[in-house]
């Protein structure tokens, strides 16, 4: 490609020597429209590598008798619940069972949509643990927004199913590591087995751009003794590469509106390309209150948005700021000082955030962790309780609902208990923030994918059939 268009300008060069612009031929018609660019958005293929998710067949439901957490902050007690078709039909205090339905009564459950986790690493970092599988972190420079998490996914990763059978997640992102300032693309994934990984793609998600702040990106590269080895390293860095992106889609905008040669790719500009026009949403690592505010300045100063700030330990001494800039912060209810950017943590940090009107949600980053994330939850009510502030059941389910389907770009269509929405459903087997409560059944588009009262439909991953443990849920 380099190549070519090398070719192209000489030859162009040549004969603008041997003719003035005046001298020149006006181009015919058929010559000003192959010069003309392809149109806004088409000047490559922005989705090569699209999903081919179906979704498995499901039948008709009803839940009867249930408590009722819809996603969004709503609670109906001994409420009701139908889908049909892939799809919630109607959640209410009563609903009559259609012909053929299904019936199940939850006397003494609760229902939720399934639980989204918005930080994962599964099929990236997938178990066995070992270097064979460790695809998660190109650390091979700062920046690789080149990288895409969806090209190292493994889908036989026997984490998926456990964290569907033992944590009700239903929908998760896979992001890369945060060992480079620029990590590389994320990928949304509906939490089914499938053989590839556009089988398990959420169809219609928008992609993500993993970016970090803080002592990763300065660890790891200020050992190498290259930069950045500093926080002021890491900005530099930073700013110089938003530069280049900004001068990247200057070209690229001028040839599809004006037409001409089209500028050569660069697959990292590709991305960061798609950031400043709005179409890749922005995951950034960081933990320090000082550090996001001054990486919302950076997003400021570059024209673009910081979606969501990851494990955020000290969201709450911002909480206005991120409410103002629209930000949210994906946090954990406890995980603290295991380096000095994560010492200064509370456990009412999402409680916070959500009592001053700022976005938060629970995030797992842990493969065990991504199993027990309504037990996470629990934990932040109880900090917030102790701290003299009651958060109700009902407003917390949101941490793993609606506001990481939000975060996502995907709450159009999953998140909560709507009419018309994906049935998503989990049916727990007592109060979901207590550690004695497991999903005893979990539907993803209406289809019955784990059921604890019928030991065949758990999902196993080709890779464990054989293996010890097979299909465990401990």
């Amino acid at each position: 490609m380099i190549r070519t268009i090398i070719g192209v300008t000489a030859a162009a060069s040549l004969a603008a020597c041997a003719a003035s612009a005046e001298d020149k031929p006006k181009s015919a018609a058929s010559d000003a429209a192959a010069q003309r660019g392809p149109g806004k958005g088409k000047g490559f293929d922005h989705n090569p590598y699209p999903s081919t998710y179906r979704a498995y067949p499901g039948v008709p439901t009803l839940l009867t008798n249930v408590t009722v957490l819809d996603g969004e902050g709503g609670r109906i007690d001994n409420g009701a619940v139908l889908f049909r078709d892939g799809k919630i039909v109607e959640v209410g205090q009563s609903i009559a069972a259609p012909e053929g339905a299904s019936v199940i009564d939850g006397r003494g459950k609760y229902v939720t949509p399934g639980v989204i986790d918005v930080h994962s690493h599964l099929g990236d970092y997938p178990s066995p643990g070992v270097q064979a599988h460790s695809d998660g972190n190109e650390i091979t420079g700062p920046v690789t927004a080149e990288v895409w998490a969806e090209h190292s996914v493994w889908p036989q990763d026997p984490g998926f199913s456990r964290a569907l059978t033992n944590g009700g997640v239903t929908t998760l992102q896979i992001l890369p590591g945060s060992a480079n300032l620029f990590g590389g693309r994320s990928v949304t994934l509906k939490n089914v087995y499938a053989r590839t990984m556009q089988g398990m793609k959420f169809p219609g998600a928008p992609y993500g751009l993993k970016m970090a702040c803080g002592e990763n990106p300065k660890r790891v590269y200020g050992a190498k003794g290259r930069m950045p080895s500093t926080r002021m390293g890491n900005i530099a860095v930073d700013r110089g590469t938003w530069a280049k992106a900004q001068e990247y889609k200057r070209r690229w905008d001028r040839y599809e509106d004006k037409g001409g040669e089209a500028p050569a790719r660069d697959l990292a500009m590709d991305t960061l390309r798609g950031v400043l026009d709005g179409e890749i949403i922005i995951h950034n690592h960081c933990y320090r209150a000082d550090e996001m505010a001054i990486v919302l300045d950076m997003a400021k100063e570059f024209g673009y948005k910081v979606g969501t700030f990851h494990h955020a330990v000290e969201a709450y001494k911002i909480a206005d700021l991120l409410k103002a800039n629209g930000t949210c912060a994906a946090v954990w209810a406890d995980w603290w000082g295991f380096k000095m950017e994560s010492y200064d943590a509370i456990g009412e940090n999402l409680a916070i955030l959500e009592r001053e009107g700022a976005c938060g949600m629970i995030h797992s980053d842990d493969a065990n962790g991504i199993q027990r994330l309504n037990q996470e939850i629990a934990k932040v009510r109880a900090s917030a309780k102790r701290a003299g502030f009651d958060v109700p059941e009902e407003i917390a389910w949101k941490w793993a609902a609606i506001t990481p389907a939000k975060a996502l770009g995907i709450d159009k269509v999953t998140g909560s208990l709507k009419a018309g929405k994906m049935a998503d459903v989990v049916l727990w087997n007592g109060n979901p923030f207590s550690v004695y409560t497991r999903p005893e059944k979990v539907w993803i588009d209406g289809a019955l994918l784990y059921d604890a009262l019928d030991p065949k439909r758990r999902p196993v991953s080709d890779f464990e059939l054989g293996q010890p443990g097979e299909g465990d849920v401990k």
